[in-house]
C-alpha cells in the first residue's frame, strides 16, 4: 500500500490501482518498484539469523517486487493476502490444492476453462480426489448435489467461450451451509468488474497473463483468500515452491496501473460490437451477458460493475471451409489462444468434446476479443469479412 492511501480507504477504484502496493518513500522516492533479481538474502547478524528477523529471507518467498504486485492485488481484492504463480492455470491448480485432500470430492462448473477441467480429470483423479461436473445455470440448488464430503466449489462466471453467468451468491451460500469452500476463475471481469470475495467467494483466481498485464507480454496469475482460506493457500503455495520472474512480476505491476482505463475501453468497444454482430443476418447469436437479450444479462447486471473485451458468437449454419475464408479475411484481428491485451483477437471453438452438457449450438462458434484499436474500424473489418461467408 502506498504511503499516503491508509489500510481501509473508501479511494475510487482507479485511485486504488494507482496506489496499492507502491512505497516511494522505501525506494529513495522512486515512483516504482525496483525489479529485485536475486535469491539469496543476508543478515547482518548470527543472533539476526537465528531469530530469523530479516524482512525478506529468501527470493523464491517475498521480495519488494513480489510483495508489491501482491499488495496492491491484495487491496483491490479486498483479500486477507495474494500469492503469484507462473501462469493463470498454475494459480487454478494452486488454489485447487489448497482446497481440496485425497479422499474429498468437488463441484466443478461445466464452463470451466477447458484446460483446468483437464487437471481435474487427469492429476485430481490420480490423486483420489472426485469431481462432479455441473450446470452452470444451476444456482442455489447446487445443494442437491453436496456430498458429505464436498469440500469445494469452482466456479468461473461468465463461463469460459460461452459466457454462462452464475448466482455466485446462491451457490456461495448453499456451498458455505455445507462447509465447502468457493473457488472462482475471475479473469473475466478482474476485481474492478466483479467483487468475488465480496459476493461469497474465498479463493479469487486471476491469469493476470490477461488484464493485469495487459500487452500481451506476460505469463503470470494470482490467488487472493479470505481470512479463513488465506493460511492453506499461503502453505500451500509455499510448499509447491512457486515463484514468478521479477521481470514479469514488474510488467504485471506496471500493467496493473493502467487497468481500470483499459477496460473501460475494452467494456464500451465490446458491447458496440456485440450489438452491431447482433444485427448481422450471417450471426445466430452472440454471447455477451451486457445485452440485454442475453439469458444472463439479469444477474450480470446485479452483481457486475461491467464487462471486459470477451465473448462469443455462434454464426448460421456453414460449411468451415467458408468460415475458414471469413478468419482469413480479418485484417484487424489476430488468430491466438489468449485475450486481455490491446490488440484484437478470434479463434473458432468446439465445445462438443470438453463439456458433460450437450452442445446447443447448430452453426460454428467463435470467441472474440475486443482490443483498444477503434470501432469504426473493427467493424469496417468484420464487414468485409463476413462477405466471405455469403460467397
Amino acid at each position: 500500500m502506498a504511503d499516503h492511501l491508509k489500510s481501509g480507504s473508501t479511494s475510487g477504484p482507479n485511485t486504488r490501482l494507482v496506489s496499492a502496493g507502491r512505497r516511494p518513500a522505501d525506494q529513495f522516492g522512486f515512483v516504482n518498484t525496483p525489479v529485485y533479481h536475486g535469491s539469496t538474502v543476508l543478515y547482518s547478524s548470527a543472533d539476526d539469523l537465528y531469530a530469523n528477523r530479516n524482512r525478506y529471507s529468501y527470493g523464491r518467498r517475498h521480495s519488494p517486487t513480489i510483495d508489491a504486485l501482491c499488495d496492491a492485488l491484495t487491496e483491490l481484492e479486498g483479500a486477507a493476502g495474494t500469492v503469484l504463480a507462473p501462469s493463470g492455470l498454475a494459480a487454478v491448480t494452486t488454489a485447487i490444492l489448497a482446497a481440496v485432500s485425497a479422499g474429498d470430492h468437488m463441484l466443478v462448473a461445466d464452463s470451466v476453462y477447458h484446460p483446468m477441467r483437464h487437471f481435474c480429470d487427469g492429476v485430481l483423479k490420480r490423486f483420489g480426489v472426485e469431481v462432479s461436473y455441473y450446470d452452470p445455470l444451476i444456482g442455489a440448488g447446487i445443494a442437491e448435489l453436496m456430498q458429505p464430503n464436498t469440500k469445494a466449489v469452482f466456479t468461473e462466471s461468465p463461463g469460459s467461450q460461452t459466457f454462462e453467468v452464475q448466482d455466485i451468491p446462491a451457490i456461495a451460500g448453499a456451498a458455505h451451509a455445507r462447509g465447502a469452500l468457493v473457488l472462482m476463475d475471475n479473469t473475466w471481469a478482474t476485481p474492478l468488474l466483479f467483487d468475488a470475495l465480496g459476493h461469497g467467494v474465498d479463493l479469487s483466481i486471476q491469469a493476470g497473463t490477461k488484464y493485469v498485464s495487459g500487452h500481451a507480454d506476460v505469463l503470470i496469475g494470482s490467488v487472493s483468500a479470505n481470512a479463513a482460506a488465506w493460511p492453506r493457500l499461503r502453505d500451500t503455495h509455499g510448499d509447491l515452491g512457486l515463484t514468478v520472474g521479477p521481470d514479469d512480476i514488474y510488467l504485471a505491476t506496471r500493467g496493473l496501473r493502467t487497468m481500470g482505463l483499459r477496460l473501460e475501453r475494452h467494456h464500451a468497444s465490446g458491447l458496440a460490437i456485440a450489438r452491431w454482430l447482433l444485427e448481422r443476418p450471417e450471426v445466430r447469436r452472440v454471447m455477451h451477458p451486457g445485452l440485454e437479450e442475453d439469458p444472463g444479462h439479469a444477474i450480470w447486471k446485479r452483481d457486475f460493475r461491467g464487462a471486459c473485451g470477451l465473448f462469443g458468437i455462434e454464426l448460421e449454419p456453414v460449411e468451415n471451409a467458408r468460415v475458414r475464408r471469413f478468419l482469413d479475411a480479418l485484417a484487424l484481428f489476430g488468430m491466438g489462444y489468449s485475450w486481455g491485451g490491446y490488440e484484437s483477437l478470434i479463434v473458432p471453438f468446439d465445445i462438443s468434446k470438453s463439456r458433460s452438457l450437450p452442445s446447443v449450438f447448430e452453426g460454428p462458434t467463435l470467441r472474440i476479443h475486443i482490443g483498444l484499436e477503434d470501432v469504426a474500424d473493427l467493424t469496417a473489418d468484420l464487414d468485409r469479412a463476413l462477405a466471405e461467408l455469403r460467397t
